[in-house]
């Protein structure tokens, strides 16, 4: 299913990196939090250890108090309810970004850094206002610079999908933003009369011959020559035909054992890009 890759290039590998034993009297743990349009995403981080990771559904109209007590759960079931050096907060959903603030300054008791324009990223953005820029883009970009150098593509498989442009020099010089995966599907479901839900599935061939898998093949496959094609315009407009693809997001491991066209898959690269951005701006010790 390499839709026109080189069959010869390995298929990425998921990093997933198992969470680490942890020490109880530790007072050196990050909190790292990702509000995004469709879930929030909360990591503990334990020097450069991710402990834990959990995820919720974005809700808008939800209260400090009421995702405290989620969060209160989740820290307490994990043994990670004290120690806290400091939180960061990278956000998409504006009112939300206060909730956590809120949540953080009562719950934790510490000032959260919020991923933005004001803090230190160690990357120069070659963008048109980068005010207008999103926060959790730069993040990823910042974090696959450090994992992996430059030059390089993050493509951050979320409700959108963004393509992010890393030149040679290391600066963030733009990039893409399409439908994700489920939006597509969803819109296709919604905007027509006789079209089911389905499942984002990858079917077993492109010439389907019921209605489910029609959609799968026009929605899977072709998202797979989406994401071939724009890589492949993106590295010749950089001139650099050779630049690394990192994939992170939801769908990356839906997506990734059927491309050759990316080269690391890492779930969990926004929450490292928090945590790179906490030291950078706080330092290794505070």
């Amino acid at each position: 299913m390499g839709l026109g890759v080189d069959e010869r290039r390995p298929l990425a590998q998921v990093e997933d990196h198992p969470h680490p034993v942890y020490n109880d009297a530790v007072s050196m743990r990050l909190l790292a939090i990702k509000i995004g349009n469709s879930n929030v995403n909360v990591g503990v981080f334990e020097g450069a250890d991710l402990l834990a990771h959990w995820r919720i559904h974005t809700e808008i109209d939800q209260t400090a108090d009421e995702y405290a007590l989620v969060l209160n759960d989740w820290l307490s079931q994990a043994g990670l309810r004290d120690g806290w050096r400091g939180a960061i907060i990278v956000s998409v959903v504006p009112p939300l970004t206060d909730t956590f603030q809120e949540l953080c300054r009562r719950y934790i008791e510490v000032e959260p850094l919020i991923a933005g324009p004001k803090l230190k990223t160690g990357m120069p953005i070659r963008y048109q206002d980068p005010r207008s820029l999103g926060a959790d883009r730069l993040v990823a970009a910042v974090a696959a610079k450090v994992r992996y150098g430059a030059p390089l593509i993050v493509i951050d498989f979320g409700t959108a999908t963004t393509f992010n442009v890393v030149n040679r020099a290391g600066e963030f010089v733009g990039g893409a933003i399409a439908p994700g995966l489920v939006l597509a599907a969803d819109a296709l479901y919604e905007s027509t009369a006789q079209l089911p839900r389905i499942d984002l599935t990858v079917p077993p061939r492109a010439i389907a011959t019921n209605t489910i898998e029609g959609m799968q093949s026009g929605i899977l496959f072709g998202y797979l020559g989406l994401i071939e094609g724009m890589v492949r315009r993106l590295r010749e407009e950089m001139h650099e035909l050779n630049a690394r693809v990192v994939a992170t997001g939801g769908l990356a491991r839906l997506i990734a054992p059927h491309t050759r066209i990316l080269d690391h898959v890492e779930p969990d690269l926004i929450m490292h890009g928090l945590r790179i951005l906490f030291e950078m701006n706080v330092g290794e010790a505070s």
